[in-house]
């Protein structure tokens, strides 16, 4: 079985990729000190920096998955509700080139793609789907997957460290929790890119039986 052409879009260190087998990667950073974390973990990988937003429209076609985690900031309900409701931090608009995306992928992309989010302070605009602290949009059907991390928010460097298999301590970056705290969790990435080929699998097993 070839190896399957991915995007990977708003990279950061890579915490969908790390049990991703059997692929042919290339990551959008548009950070040049996380992409040099992102190279460092996975070398074998394509990173280029870049803005994702941009990039995605000129090569999409190129690939056989997309994965995309647009800023989340401002659609986040963690923010809302405890930055500008509780703690007077200023409101912003909502950054829309998450359902630019949504729908540019939806409408143009013949491959396999799915965009990540965090859950949102309002109702989506695009019905996704939610699993963990996630929302998820795709082409594919994705199963449930339970991944139980309750404290997650009060997590620490080292735990958040150990939970996702980075360290961090050789990089001089300001702001490593939240570097960490913006990644999927492994498991979920290796997860989901296996829903979005398991009828591509099943496939192989019957020719192959």
């Amino acid at each position: 079985m070839n190896n399957i052409k991915v995007l990977n879009l708003y990279a950061g260190i890579g915490g969908n990729r790390k049990l991703w087998n059997n692929v042919e990667v290339t990551a959008i950073e548009i950070d040049s000190q996380i992409a040099k974390i992102y190279q460092d973990n996975f070398p074998e990988d394509k990173v280029i920096i870049e803005d994702a937003h941009n990039y995605l429209l000129e090569h999409f076609s190129e690939y056989e998955f997309i994965w995309g985690s647009p800023p989340c900031q401002t659609h986040s309900s963690f923010r809302y509700n405890l930055g500008v409701k509780f703690r007077g931090v200023k409101p912003e608009y909502p950054d829309m080139r998450l359902y630019q995306e949504i729908l540019f992928l939806k409408y143009h992309h013949k491959g396999k793609w799915v965009i990540e989010n965090v859950k949102p302070y309002y109702e989506p605009l695009i019905k996704g789907n939610l699993l963990q602290r996630h929302i998820f949009w795709s082409n594919f059907s994705i199963s449930n997957f339970n991944l139980k991390h309750d404290k997650l928010r009060e997590f620490q460097i080292p735990q958040l460290e150990e939970l996702y298999g980075f360290k961090l301590s050789s990089y001089k970056l300001k702001n490593k929790r939240q570097i960490l705290r913006n990644c999927v969790h492994p498991e979920l990435g290796k997860h989901i890119l296996n829903c979005a080929f398991k009828e591509k699998q099943f496939k192989l097993f019957e020719v192959t039986k």
